[in-house]
């Protein structure tokens, strides 16, 4: 990487750490820290629901996901904007009215206090975990550009977002998302334009969509009902509604964004625009990847895309096996390309005898590709054990470090960054108001001053960082880093999404008729992850109905 792209890169990640220490300094008490007083318009709203929710992960893991499995993951949104609507109903008036700092509080005004302490518990652990995955991510990019070792990249991380996070609190994290979306937006439109100044001359826009449709890869839409199947539309309209509502109407880390809201209205908005946002934003990132797919159709890709792991086996007993097998991956490479173009000729004439007979070819001739790919992961493998032979999460990252020009590579790179450290800062944030608010300051100790509590959350800013650094060290070895994080998600947000159902809208249910329940159904969905196929996107329905329903069922007992 050049000097301009490093100046760049490092450039603004300091900027960002600076001007959220300086703009948010002074803080005096726990509702300026973690509601910012309350005082944040629509729009501010809006971008840090999406800053919280776009991290790293999103640019850096998302392309990579369609470039290998097509665009057909966007059926994952397809509850979200439903969902905000009826947020928007429903949780923001209460949640205002109540003038709670987490949403944890209201379960403690309509249940009691163990349904309170349930609610935060599963949220600690689930976003304590998770904002591993948010500081693994960017690891993986001065890992691949310095040559470091990945436990220290993600320390670095770990520690620069810990700073002003600590510092500022949630006016740090609001002042920072609006210029990290700005280059976040910014850097993907340059690299998606970068990929068509790269492909040939005779290669149009229509052409690649051509080739991308005919290979697989826009694959957005699947109406089959197939329970084996992760991504269709029914899974993403049933079980992505509960993911959506459970994450953005009882995560913390959402949750706080709103909260901060200077009125009910101003909350609403910004839900809602995120909700209109979200689908076209996730829709372009992943057409990045399906684009990318075609770029490599053209400019022979690496035989696996973790600069890393190609090093390592390069300079290894098994360097002259390798690069065999990277021999004839190119002829399986080359013959395709040339079939792509006899295919987009047929296109152009409307073939029709062509276009199958070259479709079939491209088929057979990308299979053979895959086969080959296959026999080349077994071999890292068996070069280096610990490796888990993935590597989605390095092929944006490759085409970034091999293909974009001076000074747009850092962009870009910085852009990835300030996403992971956005959506860090948000999470560590709310992980700090849950453990004051709803365990310290409600269990431990209830007559502090305000001067007390805030350096406490300053405090707990700072483990639940260190917690999130332990766990990124772990990371590795869980492969496409945008599924990993949800299927974590999944298994804890049902369950939290049925308690708080069961709280807006079944008033005769007590707290210890949904207390119960929700024990029970935490314990199934572990157990269904554990033993059986179900795609992880349905959790979030199971968990949530099976709270509502025994909750109903126990309460009933209860009464007769």
């Amino acid at each position: 990487m050049s000097t301009i792209d490093w100046l760049v890169m490092t450039g603004f990640l300091l900027f960002i750490v600076i001007y959220g220490v300086w703009k948010s300094r002074g803080s005096k008490n726990i509702k300026e820290f973690l509601l910012a007083n309350k005082a944040t318009p629509w729009y501010t709203v809006a971008l840090s629901i999406m800053a919280t929710q776009a991290s790293a992960i999103t640019f850096l893991s998302t392309p990579g996901q369609a470039y290998v499995d097509g665009m057909r993951f966007l059926q994952f949104y397809i509850g979200l904007p439903i969902a905000m609507i009826i947020l928007s109903i429903t949780a923001v008036p209460i949640y205002h009215k109540l003038k709670v700092f987490t949403a944890y509080e209201y379960l403690e005004d309509r249940f009691d206090l163990k349904n309170r302490t349930l609610g935060s518990f599963l949220f600690l652990i689930q976003r304590g975990l998770a904002a591993g995955f948010t500081i693994f991510a960017p690891a993986l990019i001065l890992s691949a550009l310095l040559g470091w070792d990945i436990n220290w990249t993600v320390i670095v991380i770990g520690i620069l977002v810990i700073i002003y996070t600590a510092s500022g609190g949630t006016k740090a994290v609001n002042k920072t998302h609006i210029l990290q979306m700005t280059v976040i937006f910014f850097g993907m439109i340059s690299a998606f334009f970068m990929i068509f100044q790269l492909l040939p001359e005779h290669v149009s826009f229509m052409d690649t969509a051509h080739i991308a449709g005919k290979m697989g890869k826009l694959n957005t839409i699947d109406f089959s009902f197939n329970l084996n199947d992760r991504y269709t539309f029914w899974s993403g309209l049933i079980g992505g509604t509960f993911l959506a509502l459970s994450y953005f109407g009882t995560d913390q880390s959402q949750v706080q964004r709103y909260l901060a809201g200077k009125s009910i209205a101003q909350s609403r908005m910004g839900l809602l625009l995120n909700g209109m946002l979200k689908i076209p934003m996730q829709f372009f990132i992943l057409l990045i990847g399906a684009m990318l797919f075609v770029f490599y159709q053209f400019v022979a890709p690496p035989l696996f895309f973790n600069p890393v792991e190609n090093d390592s086996i390069k300079n290894s007993s098994y360097a002259e096996q390798y690069k065999n097998i990277e021999t004839d991956y190119l002829n399986i490479h080359n013959q395709k390309q040339l079939s792509i173009n006899r295919l987009l000729s047929a296109i152009e004439s409307n073939d029709e005898e062509k276009i199958d007979i070259n479709q079939t070819e491209i088929s057979e001739l990308n299979e053979k590709s895959n086969n080959i790919r296959k026999e080349a992961v077994d071999l890292i493998q068996k070069n280096n054990p610990d490796s888990d032979g993935n590597d989605t999460n390095y092929i944006f990252l490759s085409f970034v470090l091999g293909f974009l020009p001076v000074g747009l590579v850092g962009l870009v790179l910085a852009a990835i960054l300030s996403a992971s450290m956005s959506s860090t800062s948000a999470e560590l944030n709310a992980l700090a108001s849950t453990t004051v608010i709803d365990i310290y300051k409600r269990l431990y100790n209830t007559k502090g001053s305000e001067k007390h509590y805030l350096i406490v959350s300053k405090v707990a800013t700072v483990f639940w960082g260190f917690v999130a650094i332990s766990f990124a060290l772990f990371a590795n070895r869980l492969g496409s880093l945008i599924e990993a994080v949800n299927i974590l998600g999944s298994l804890f947000y049902g369950t939290i999404l049925g308690i708080f159902l069961v709280a807006f809208y079944i008033k005769r249910v007590k707290g210890n008729a949904v207390f119960l329940a929700a024990i029970i159904a935490e314990v199934c969905v572990l157990l269904l992850f554990q033993f059986t196929d179900i795609p992880y996107l349905w959790f979030n329905f199971i968990g949530c109905i099976l709270v509502i329903s025994m909750s109903l069922l126990f309460e009933i007992i209860s009464i007769n």
